[in-house]
């Protein structure tokens, strides 16, 4: 069986696992970091690791592994950078919420939701997948984002920035006629309450998620999981 490299880009920190690893790596992201500085950095984490292949999970949009846009909270040189070329193994590359919801995945209709540095969504229904982009949607007198990620916590405070959570996971779920709703990211820990068919997520996640990209490389029937819609 190959061995997968898992890539979890984030607006803050970048984590990274390997197959047969236990203990995941990280490093810091932030505003100026670009794609080849990310790169270099994980050349540098895990060259003592041993992989064949890699996946990523990328904040943002993304068609045929590639970035769609330049991300909003990191460094620039994303778009139609050369993952595969740069890290010298065969990448294949996802939305970072994607990426997580295909590890959380447990059947049906599932909406789900990152509160991180911004949210992260998508769907997955009946197997396939639907990456989202429901962040800067129109909410109140802002967007999704402004509400319920870090800046929204920051500006309105943890009690408040819990009931706009609840408000906006609820909406959102009826909306999308989801059967539950997954939370991840990090500041989903800060949920003690939970609303009816809603589950906090395990960041380690995204790793499973990661692993699940390369199902169908593996010496088994291909599954449709893991195939974006």
């Amino acid at each position: 069986m190959q061995k997968i490299l898992v890539i979890d880009v984030g607006g803050t920190r970048i984590k990274l696992l390997a197959t047969g690893q236990e203990t995941p790596r990280k490093f810091d992201s932030g505003r100026q970091i670009t794609a080849h500085d990310m790169v270099e950095h994980v050349k540098e984490a895990v060259k003592d690791w041993e992989y064949d292949v890699v996946s990523i999970g990328y904040p943002g949009p993304v068609r045929q592994n590639s970035p769609l846009e330049e991300p909003v909270n990191l460094g620039p040189g994303w778009v139609g950078y050369d993952f595969a070329g740069h890290l010298g193994k065969p990448t294949r590359v996802m939305n970072d919420a994607a990426m997580q919801a295909l590890g959380s995945y447990e059947g049906g209709r599932m909406l789900f939701l990152g509160l991180g540095t911004g949210m992260g969504s998508a769907m997955i229904v009946d197997d396939v997948i639907v990456p989202m982009e429901l962040a800067h949607l129109p909410y109140r007198k802002n967007t999704f984002e402004d509400y319920v990620g870090v800046h929204g916590l920051e500006e309105h405070g943890k009690k408040k920035w819990l009931e706009i959570v609840n408000d906006v996971v609820t909406r959102l779920k009826v909306a999308l006629c989801a059967e539950y709703v997954v939370l991840g990211g990090g500041n989903s820990k800060l949920l003690d309450v939970l609303p009816p068919d809603v589950h906090r997520g395990d960041n380690r996640n995204a790793f499973l998620g990661g692993y699940r990209m390369w199902d169908d490389a593996q010496a088994k029937p291909a599954t449709p999981v893991g195939r974006p819609a």
